[in-house]
């Protein structure tokens, strides 16, 4: 649980992270913590990055489906 009662601004980016104002702790399925001293912390939302749950931007690697380029 957190130690501090301060209010945090949670920012939802359309096709991106969740954008969360640091300092913050996220606690994983398996209980692991990780933690972010920063002032801004972006959360991945795509389950593309291979720093979860931290956002690595892999979301902007769309890939076209058919059709040409």
């Amino acid at each position: 649980m957190a130690t501090s009662r301060d209010d945090r601004r949670v920012t939802v980016v359309p096709g991106g992270p969740v954008l969360v104002e640091g300092p913050v702790e996220v606690v994983g399925e398996d209980g692991v913590v990780a933690r972010s001293d920063r002032f801004l912390v972006a959360l991945c939302t795509c389950r593309r990055s291979k720093r979860q749950p931290w956002c690595d931007t892999s979301h902007r690697e769309r890939r076209r489906s058919g059709g040409a380029v």
